[in-house]
């Protein structure tokens, strides 16, 4: 979900992987694994400035994938102030999201795939505007892009914050049986991106499921 960070290991990052444009990572990007490596924030002065403060909006709601193998939500709650870079994000789809809709104060649920049971275990948010991703630059990381510039930067992220665990893993398989979050992205057939929107309604139902307050 990410994250380069020092106290917190850096596990190898899968790649973003999505049926249509999610996973969708164009011929021209580089194969790194997904995952972020996690690590505190950090920013590469040398790098191209964060994206700006964005207008005024209502926070909005938003949903991170990561293996508990590589980077789970008990790493991120023991991250110095529980708050991690979401790096190795190398989808252009989840990269837009992450750069131009992200903004401080959105709240994330957190979601453990290739696990047992799969499904959402916590929830973060968004820490930080959007900035370049240091690992981008970084040689012989697993998610080095060669092709990227400081000066035009291809890879952006967030720092995420862990705000709680929730009482309980809101499986996959309940959140498909649930009438109440028809139309939830992560639901959609062929939906693999790793970053993707969630309806307020239908984070609020996840809540509910997981017996957590609104």
């Amino acid at each position: 979900m990410p994250p380069s960070k020092k106290p917190v290991p850096r596990p190898a990052q899968r790649p973003d992987s999505n049926s249509s444009s999610k996973s969708k990572r164009s011929s021209s990007a580089p194969k790194a694994s997904k995952r972020p490596s996690k690590h505190a924030p950090k920013r590469a002065p040398e790098v191209a400035s964060q994206v700006g403060p964005k207008p005024a909006r209502a926070p909005r709601f938003w949903l991170v994938k990561s293996e508990p193998s590589e980077f789970s939500f008990d790493a991120l709650l023991a991250a110095p102030k529980r708050t991690t870079m979401w790096d190795g994000v190398r989808n252009y789809q989840a990269r837009n999201t992450l750069r131009d809709d992200m903004a401080v104060g959105d709240e994330v649920l957190f979601y453990h795939s290739n696990s047992e049971p799969v499904g959402v275990v916590g929830i973060a948010r968004v820490a930080s505007a959007a900035y370049p991703d240091p690992t981008q630059f970084e040689s012989g990381h697993a998610h080095e892009d060669p092709a990227s510039s400081p000066s035009d930067p291809r890879w952006w992220l967030v720092d995420l914050q862990a705000v709680r665990r929730l009482p309980r893993v809101v499986p996959l398989e309940e959140m498909k049986a649930s009438p109440a979050l028809a139309g939830m992205p992560l639901l959609q057939r062929g939906s693999r991106l790793s970053v993707q929107p969630v309806g307020a309604e239908h984070f609020a139902e996840v809540l509910r499921m997981a017996g957590a307050p609104a």
